[in-house]
Parts: C-alpha cells; structure tokens; sequence
C-alpha cells in the first residue's frame, strides 16, 4: 500500500515540476513512510510515498521498464503476483525484483490495457507510455484502493486522495452541491462524483487514458448477476458441492492475501466473517496470528465478548482498544481530514483508532471481513425487503407484526414500538413494489429527511437535484431482470460498499496509520462465484448468509456460527453533546459557524442540538442530522477554508475569529 500523485502536462505557475510533485507526494506522505520517489519525464511527473510490504529492498518507485520507455506507480497488491510471474518468464520475461509492481509492466508491455483483466488484487496505479504518450489510470473491481483526478487548464492531475491534487497549483478546493445532496441520501457521492467540484474519482473495475488527444474512460469489470427466470445461469448443484466450493475459494482468496514480506494481522470483531477469515488464516499462517478489535464502554455497541470467545477459539495474539463517545469526539476532525468528505455516521472514527493500535504494534497489513454481507446478503435490509414484499402481497397477514419484530433486534427503541408504528414504518406504497430500487427506498426517505436542515441558498441550488432519479438512471439494462435480492445486493455492492465501507470506514482511516487492509471475500472469484447462487443459498427465509455458515461450520464455535447479523455501529449524537465535548462541536455549530459556510440553517440546527441534548436518548435520524452537519461543518473549514497545508490558499473567512480546537 502506497501513496500515488501525478500529472501529464506542466504544471501552471513558476514552480519546477519536481517542485509540484514532491508537494503532492509530501500530502500523501502518511500513506507510505518508508521511502519516497518522484520520476519526471516532461510532460508527465509521477509521485510516490511506499510503504513497503512486498520485496522491501527491490520494489522502489516510481519504476522503469528495462528500456525506460514504460514508468509506473502503484497504490496496492497484486495477490496473484506470483503465478502470474511464472507464466512471464516461461515466455521468457527476466526479472529484475520480486515485486507485483514489475509484474504489471511486463503484462502491460504484453497486453496492454487489457492487462488488468489478469490481476486479483487491490490496486491504483498510473503508467506512462512514452511511446503512445499516453497515461494509464487504473482501479480494482471492487473499488478497494482510492484515486481521484482533475482535468485542468494545465494538465490531467491525479492522486490516491484530494489532499494531493490540491498540492498542485491548477486544482482548487471547492464544494460540488450535488454530491452533499448525494451524501445526504446515500451516504456517499454517486461516483465519479466527489464532495469536490471539479475533482472525480476513476470509478471501480475501470481504466482510464490520457493523452494530448483527451481523456478517455472505460469498464474492464462489472458485478453481474442472472436473469432471475434463466435457471440455468444459476448455480443450481448440491448445496454440499456448493459450499465446498465457497469454502475452497475462501481458503485460497485467504492464503494469497497472507502473502507479504512483513507479518499479517486480522481484525476480529466477534461476527461471523471476519471470525471465518481469522479462523482461515489461523490454519493458514506458520506463525502465531495476531489478532485487533475495538470494543466499546457502551454496551449497545460493544461485541467485545463474542471477540474474547474468539480468541479462546483460535488462541491468537489478541490486543483491544475500548472507545469511549469522548474518544470518537476527539479523534473525528482527524477523520474527517482523512476521508475528505462529509459522514452521516461516526463509525470511522473507531476505525481510525483501531489503525493506529495495529500500527503501534509493528504491524502494516490486517485481514477484514468485509464484502461477506454484500456478496452473501448478509445485511438487515435484504430481509427487511423480503418481509415488506410479503406484507404488500399479503396486507391482511397475522404474522406481519412477528415478522417486523424480527428486524433489528438490536435496536430496542424499535423493538418497543406499537404494531401501529412498525406496520407504519415498515409499509409499502402503491408504487413501491414496481420500483427497481424497492429495497432501499425506506433507507433514501430516512436520509431524505436530513435536508430539512439545508439553508435556504442551499436547497435553491439544488432545486433541479434528483439523487435518486440519477441513481435510478444509472443501474444497468439488464438490473430489471434480476431477482429483487440480486437488485439490492448490486446497490449495496456497486454504490454503498466502495462509496464508504470501503473508503471511509476503510482505507482512508486505515492509511492514515500507513495500515493495508486485505479483504479476501472481494477476491473477485467471489464475487462472480456468489451471485450466480440461487438467492435461497445466499437468505433462506431470513436466515442470512446461509451457504457461508454452512462452508464454516467446523471453523468456529457453534455460538458464533449461529450470531445473527449485528452490524458495526459507533456512538453518534451522544459523542458530540456529553460535558466532555471538544470546543470545536459548539464552535462549528453556533450560527456564526453555520452562516459564514451558508449550508445549513442556524435555527434549525439549534433546535436539533438543543433537542438532542434534552433527550437522553436520540433518534437515529437526529443522531445522523447531527453528525452530517457537524462533519460537512468540519470539512468545510478544512478543505475550503484552511488547508494551507494541503498547498493552496485559504479563502478569507471566520476561520480567523473561531479557534476550533482543530489544531491541538
């Protein structure tokens, strides 16, 4: 894992490209602090923070092919690395390291843009071409590892984050309103989208080229699933044979990302998946396993004691941290500068600290188990929809509110609501059924709600804004034809999952410690392998993952095989408001704050925060309104106000009247 930064054409302004360069670098340096490189060869300049994981000694860059006519940088992992580099040189490649990063230069100079297709990885990176003159951009399937681009006056500029583009003269910072409206009903911009105007990401499973010509975009991978009447695009074997196969696939998806010249950790949360890929490890990995959790003081959140009945299981080398509501608080302006965007949840901000324990234990490279719930349906709102669905054909049904009672046991302030409320909550409107995105609809009108805090300035730029109509655009032909669990599975993959499960909650707080997480479950053999499954092997009735637990079953103890879902959560609203909060909460919430950015309205946001502070307990609506102000607030006086650091000029502001807190 890596940082990368880059531009073709000079750079604008009087300052040396090298100059531009090691600026950019210097903004990504937390990504990799083992060594740096810059390589200019006018007009493109390519920028490099390593952090070294794979022949340490001989996998420096930027790198050169032999005839120093290719030159690249890479962010990431190429697992299959060493296959592949079997076959080059039984055609007769020499190598001169043991790196990935060679690997790839010489399956570029055999195929061209198409050698991604040969890669299962985690990757970014950007390639010159000094003969075609031409750039390569590239990212992973799954859309693991970051990398943002600005088309300028100047020149094509990129970087695995935005910190790095705004290092370079020609790319300023500056809100896009459209994408804070995405953020407020998705969570996350709708990519290529970025909270940044002007800035777009190379979206997952994509390769991009520039060149004098222009640049152009293409997909080399998409997620797809059959045709819900087509049975024979469906994996219809023994669900023995089938879970032997999702066991074998995992074991190896698990045995190639151990692969690395310094020591391997896993994260263990105490669920099911990433208790499987510990467990697959354990048997995996020579040594003793070292294993990192986060647990919480409030007991609503905390999993602590499935992680300790974990460990018992697999005898790892366990280290914990315990994160308080004032941790979160502490840590959140970090977290915000490091995903670079507005949050609506404070879940990153353990994650952030959990980062910085493995770090401070000599480590650089965890296991995860993300990727299980998408690729296996493993999240509550695939149930949510196979019940909704059941009452809309069955209004009359006794065991409607049974049914409700089911969903999210772990929220008790659902739990003890009226059937009323619950049938109310949970209803179908007449044209809900027909709606391609009928699964997560109640999520969107959730989130819809959090824009009545939007100031009026705001909502009027937004009048013609229509995320969910542009979410509804953008779905593949074929989406229509797909079974309703593969419809909502693909939402969850191709938007949530890399939009901010795996760049908010997952690199961006990780490599802020210089910390690589390996996700085996989004080896793409699995991906492919799982979405041909008939949707009963993936939720039977509302049993979820049903084929995972049944590959895994002699892995782990029976309690943990038998845990329903409990998705990861933090502390929200309480974080914030509590007598221990930072100044900076009341700072960035009080109505000079608030007007001097013009997002939000002041009276509004007083109500919010005095309501949540007279209620001991707080809504999850208000707890996210709360935390998507507070965190737009952060990023906005970050990025758009004073990120001189970051190498461009702060605008003029109330920044010189508020302290914030924001540089202790």
């Amino acid at each position: 894992m890596c940082g990368i930064a880059g531009f073709l054409g000079r750079p604008a302004g009087l300052l040396p490209p090298w100059l531009v360069l090691e600026r950019m670098v210097s903004a990504v340096g937390h990504r990799g602090q083992d060594d740096r490189g810059i390589h200019v060869d006018e007009p493109v300049g390519l920028g490099h923070a390593r952090l070294s994981i794979v022949d340490l000694a001989g996998g420096r860059q930027p790198m050169l092919s032999a005839d120093g006519d290719l030159a690249i940088v890479f962010n990431g992992e190429i697992f299959n690395h060493v296959e592949l580099r079997t076959e080059l040189m039984a055609r007769g490649r020499r190598f001169r390291t043991a790196s990935d990063t060679e690997v790839i230069l010489h399956l570029y100079e055999e195929r061209g843009l198409d050698c991604v297709q040969s890669f299962n990885g985690d990757f970014a990176f950007a390639l010159w071409d000094r003969r075609r003159k031409r750039l390569m951009l590239a990212r992973d399937r799954a859309g693991v590892r970051p990398l943002f681009y600005s088309n300028t006056a100047s020149g094509f500029v990129f970087a695995s984050e935005v910190k790095a583009l705004l290092a370079h003269p020609a790319v300023s910072a500056e809100l896009d309103p459209r994408a804070l409206d995405q953020i407020f009903t998705f969570w996350a911009p709708l990519s290529p989208r970025t909270a940044f105007k002007n800035i777009v990401e190379v979206p997952p499973g994509h390769v991009l080229t520039a060149t004098a010509e222009g640049i152009m975009l293409r997909a080399y991978w998409r997620l797809q699933f059959p045709d819900a009447d087509d049975a024979s695009a469906h994996d219809t074997r023994d669900e023995h044979d089938i879970a032997a196969e999702l066991r074998h696939l995992l074991t190896d998806a698990t045995r190639i990302r151990l692969r690395a010249d310094v020591p391997v950790g896993s994260y263990l949360s105490g669920g099911l998946d990433s208790s499987i890929v510990t467990a697959l490890a354990k048997r995996l990995a020579p040594a003793r396993l070292s294993s990192f959790s986060v647990a919480f003081e409030a007991a609503e959140f905390d999993e602590s004691a499935h992680q300790e009945a974990m460990v018992r299981a697999l005898g790892t080398e366990h280290r914990a941290i315990t994160c308080s509501s004032a941790d979160i608080a502490q840590v959140f302006p970090e977290v915000i500068r490091h995903t670079e965007r507005p949050l609506l949840r404070t879940a990153p901000a353990p994650l952030f600290a959990l980062s910085r324990l493995v770090r401070d234990s000599g480590f650089k490279v965890v296991l995860t188990g993300e990727g299980a719930d998408e690729a296996l349906a493993g999240y509550d709102i695939f149930k949510e929809a196979k019940v909704r669905r059941f009452c809309a054909r069955f209004p009359a049904s006794s065991y409607r509110t049974q049914l409700f009672g089911r969903l999210y046991p772990y929220l008790p302030g659902l739990q003890s609501q009226p059937a009323s409320y619950l049938n109310a909550f949970f209803g179908v409107r007449p044209d809900d059924l027909g709606d391609p995105l009928f699964s997560h609809l109640p999520r969107f009108r959730s989130t819809t709600q959090l824009k009545t805090f939007f100031s009026a300035d705001l909502r009027a730029a937004l009048r013609d804004s229509e995320p969910v109509t542009e979410l509804r655009e953008s779905l593949p032909p074929e989406f229509a034809r797909w079974h309703p669990l593969s419809q909502a599975q693909y939402l969850e993959t191709a938007h949530l999952l890399p939009g901010y499960i795996l760049s908010s909650q997952g690199d961006r707080v990780a490599m802020a410690h210089g910390i690589e997480g390996r996700f085996p479950f989004l080896d793409h053999r699995i991906l492919a392998f799982a979405a041909r499954l008939p949707p009963r092997m993936k939720l039977r009735g509302l049993r979820e993952k049903h084929i995972l637990r049944e590959c895994a079953k002699d892995l782990l103890p029976a309690a943990i095989g038998a845990r329903t879902k409990q998705p990861y959560r933090a502390p929200d609203a309480a974080a914030f408001l509590g007598p221990e909060a930072p100044a900076y909460v009341e700072e960035l919430l009080s109505p000079a704050a608030l007007a001097d950015t013009g997002l939000f309205d002041p009276s509004a946001v007083a109500r919010l925060v005095g309501k949540c502070k007279r209620n001991s307990s707080v809504s999850a609506r208000d707890g996210m309104a709360l935390t998507g102000i507070l965190s737009t607030q952060l990023w906005a006086y970050t990025f758009l106000r004073c990120a001189a650091e970051a190498g461009y000029t702060p605008a003029p502001s109330a920044r010189e009247t508020l302290s914030l807190g924001l540089e202790q």
